[in-house]
């Protein structure tokens, strides 16, 4: 595995933090504070995107993050619209650099798979900016096992590869445990899983009334609706009751403690939400623990199973 560290070689946070809603459901004041947050908990790992609340994600991380640039990784993705391809790659790139003033992006995702672009252009692209110091490391967010695969071939015909994924991951979400995260494993790729609190189902603020994704966006109200979803959330609650720990604290844990993961991308709407997920960074699962989470919802089956029952 490529080893992933800032300009002056500090190293990965086992945590990182994802500004998505910087800007958005986040004001530049709490957006700051939760930034602050994540540093004295010794964050060193920033996740951003160039389609992130119409730049001001970016902006504001940019700002943020300026006065210790070297000691930081900073993520950005490109290529979420207009496809893969060269120019959007490079003007969507262009564009993150201005916005955060930074002249190197420690790692670049594409945001996610494109078919209809050979992925020679894409990653004679994405290597060429590596190989002028533009971008430090190759990632790739959203796609499949056998898409990255095939993307790390391509990678190796310009002399490059892809050092970081990006998948969907919690108790509720585990289907990065068929073939993603064995993958990543078998081909040394680093693993920073988003959404570890299942669109916030896993923190039990839903189960006391609260608002968030799932009561304001129609995707995720779709993508958490099963019932047994639900039933894990409270399982979970009453486990974190009885251990003494935040619900939140637990599913990130929980997701952090995988030996493919290395580092979940953890999030929120101020420093008080974010708080019970900063605190996973102290927290080490032991086995009966970890096998009550992991039994509170269905282990998926094995590629191979799967194979055989279609």
């Amino acid at each position: 595995m490529t080893e992933i560290t800032s300009l002056n070689g500090t190293a990965l946070s086992p945590l990182c933090f994802g500004t998505m809603q910087f800007g958005g459901k986040a004001d530049a004041t709490d957006s700051r504070a939760m930034f602050d947050a994540c540093r004295a908990a010794g964050v060193t790992f920033f996740d951003t995107a160039h389609v992130y609340t119409d730049g001001a994600s970016e902006t504001l991380l940019g700002q943020f993050a300026a006065a210790e640039r070297e000691s930081l990784i900073v993520a950005t993705k490109a290529a979420y619209g207009g496809g893969a391809g060269r120019r959007n790659i490079l003007d969507s790139l262009e564009t993150s650099r201005k916005r955060m003033k930074m002249d190197v992006i420690d790692i670049l995702y594409l945001h996610r798979w494109d078919g209809d672009t050979p992925l020679e252009e894409s990653f004679e692209t994405l290597a060429r900016l590596q190989s002028d110091g533009t971008i430090r490391h190759i990632a790739v967010s959203n796609f499949a096992a056998w898409q990255v695969v095939k993307a790390q071939g391509v990678a190796a015909t310009f002399d490059t590869r892809i050092d970081m994924i990006q998948p969907m991951y919690s108790l509720v979400k585990r289907q990065a445990e068929v073939e993603i995260l064995p993958m990543a494993a078998d081909q040394g790729i680093a693993v920073a899983p988003y959404s570890p609190l299942g669109g916030g189902l896993l923190s039990g603020k839903y189960a006391q009334g609260g608002t968030g994704r799932l009561t304001e966006d129609d995707r995720y109200a779709a993508r958490y609706a099963p019932d047994w979803m639900h039933a894990a959330a409270r399982g979970l609650s009453e486990l974190a009751s009885e251990v003494g720990l935040h619900p939140a604290t637990l599913a990130v844990a929980w997701v952090a403690s995988h030996p493919a993961v290395t580092a979940p991308i953890i999030s929120a709407r101020n420093a008080q939400q974010l708080a019970p997920s900063l605190a996973a960074s102290d927290v080490t699962l032991d086995p009966d623990l970890m096998a009550r989470l992991t039994a509170l919802t269905p282990t998926p089956a094995p590629a191979t199973d799967r194979l055989e029952e279609v």
